[in-house]
């Protein structure tokens, strides 16, 4: 640090003295941002401690309060890189110790750069009237461009993500998660406008702290509100459903090498589950599941024809299928008991450096490993609502959960069970599969259809429309579960608008910093011509 010189007159200790004074409160907005980063992360899965959200967001907007740009934009990317960083500590697990810590703290830093953007653009529009509503809409908009960059899109972290119960999670079913996500950061912005205020007036009951009530209060009531409209209720029967947990040892991405792993185990566990059900311990089901890339495929798999004849029974199986022309693609497939194989779900939205490597040249660079990992092919969405067991079953896998496509549209083909293939023996005994069950969790609401969450080494889970967990595994073993789940065929109003909400809260947003930047160039120029006109006089 410079030595700051002593004022003429004052002591040299005097003038050192106010220098560490004028550093104490810019590190302890610094700490402040990162506690409240680390306060976020802890209110995601596996923890219940949604509520935890709307107080860090609040935290947040206290740190920010005052701020220059530079200021906001730096607290900003403190603040994310505090939640990224423990949020997505599972990546050394996914990639190994080979890798090193660069992907892990590359993606981490990237990710932040959007809470900096965040905190600089929230500074922009607290100026204008409903401070915090602006805000909350800056922050939440953000989302969208993080579903496009980097690595083709990464929306892990999302706001509605650390909502999978409480009073937000039914707000899903009017308007998705950026709806879930916007009713939090407007809750904990509000909340931070309510103590500063009652801080600066002293007075609880005066009337600048009306909007700051409001903006606290009003999101977490409507979503109590909405909660009585949430729908669980069969509606189409109901289909028994059986999904099996194969296991895998655990050593990441390595598994890739070794799909027949995979597949043995999951014969082993269908098995062991076919003696359950002729046992009566367990009841016949009427739809098996395996997870995503349970066995490799080319064409047809004997073993898998006599597992699924045995259990009369069709099954939807996750599979890696090598496709005539030599490309590989992520599939479930539909397995009928007397004809195999048939319709199929090819994976869209594909793992980055697991499914695929982007930036493959540059990638070499820091890797070694590059050169042996092949791209597979991504789905065009076709088949999103598979036709099976005498109805209609959607299917998003994996990755796929994290974003707000997939599974619209097979409920938009007129799915009326969401059935969600997941391979996490990738990621280790971290708290990856509990992140992803969140995720089901909400789509559950969002779209008010039983999710059945089949993994290769848990966590899987039935989760019932309202986000329950009605039945679950447990991580790196085997097990089956067997419950029978509601069909249904109403579609929400989040399912009815669609994107429309995500585009209407993005408009808002832009319409905000540009009125922002509108009125701090007003501002600026009055006070120009305020002081030129002092000037003069």
């Amino acid at each position: 640090m410079a030595v700051t010189a002593a004022e003429p007159g004052v002591p040299h200790e005097a003038g050192d003295r106010r220098a560490k004074r004028a550093w104490r409160p810019w590190l302890i907005r610094l700490a402040a941002a990162a506690a409240a980063g680390v306060l976020y992360y802890l209110s995601f899965a596996p923890r219940p401690l949604w509520w935890l959200a709307p107080l860090a967001f609040a935290a947040f907007a206290l740190v920010l309060r005052g701020r220059k740009f530079r200021g906001a934009f730096g607290y900003g990317f403190v603040f994310g890189l505090a939640f990224f960083l423990t949020q997505l500590l599972w990546i050394q697990d996914f990639l190994g110790r080979e890798f090193g810590p660069w992907p892990w703290l590359g993606l981490s830093f990237a990710l932040a750069l959007y809470f900096g953007l965040g905190g600089l653009l929230i500074t922009v529009v607290s100026r204008l009237p409903l401070a915090p509503l602006w805000g909350a809409l800056v922050f939440v908009a953000l989302e969208t461009p993080r579903t496009w960059f980097p690595l083709g899109g990464f929306p892990w972290g999302r706001v509605a993500f650390s909502q999978p119960e409480g009073a937000f999670l039914s707000l899903a079913s009017v308007g998705g998660a950026p709806l879930v996500g916007f009713a939090v950061v407007l809750t904990g912005f509000g909340l931070a406008a309510l103590l500063a205020r009652s801080w600066a007036t002293r007075r609880i009951r005066d009337r600048v702290l009306v909007w700051p009530v409001v903006f606290t209060l009003v999101p977490a009531v409507a979503g109590l509100a909405v909660w009585p409209t949430i729908g669980t209720s069969a509606q189409d029967g109901s289909l028994t459903v059986a999904t099996v947990q194969g296991n895998a040892p655990d050593i990441g991405i390595a598994l890739q090498g070794q799909r027949g792993v995979l597949r043995e185990s999951h014969l082993a566990e269908s098995a062991r589950l076919l003696q359950q059900v002729r046992s009566g311990q367990l009841p016949e089901p009427d739809l098996l599941v395996w997870p995503e890339t349970a066995t490799p495929l080319v064409g047809d798999d004997p073993g898998i024809d006599q597992m699924v004849s045995s259990f009369g029974v069709p099954a939807i199986i996750g599979a890696l299928v090598r496709r005539p022309d030599g490309q590989a693609e992520n599939d479930a497939v539909v397995w009928d008991p007397r004809t195999g194989p048939g319709p199929r779900y090819t994976k869209q939205e594909l793992v980055p450096f697991g499914e695929y490597v982007p930036a493959r040249s540059i990638a070499r660079l820091v890797t070694p490993f590059i050169d042996d990992t092949a791209d597979i092919r991504a789905g065009d969405g076709t088949n999103a609502a598979l036709p099976v067991a005498g109805t209609r079953i959607g299917v998003f896998i994996c990755y796929e959960t994290a974003f707000d496509g997939p599974a619209r549209d097979a409920v938009d083909e007129g799915g009326e069970l969401l059935v969600v293939p997941t391979n996490n023996a990738w990621y280790g005994p971290g708290e990856m599969s509990y992140q992803q069950l969140a995720m089901s969790r909400l789509r559950a609401v969002e779209h008010g259809r039983a999710v059945v969450v089949s993994a290769t080494t848990g966590v899987s889970a039935l989760v019932a429309p309202d986000g329950t967990i009605t039945s679950s595994t447990g991580l790196f073993t085997a097990d089956a579960l067997v419950e029978r789940v509601p069909l249904r065929t109403q579609t929400t109003l989040s399912d009815r608008l669609g994107a429309w909400t995500e585009y209407a809260l993005l408009a808002l947003a832009i319409a905000g910093v540009a009125g922002g930047v509108v009125l701090r160039f007003r501002t600026r120029r009055a006070s120009a011509g305020s002081t030129a006109g002092d000037a003069a006089g």
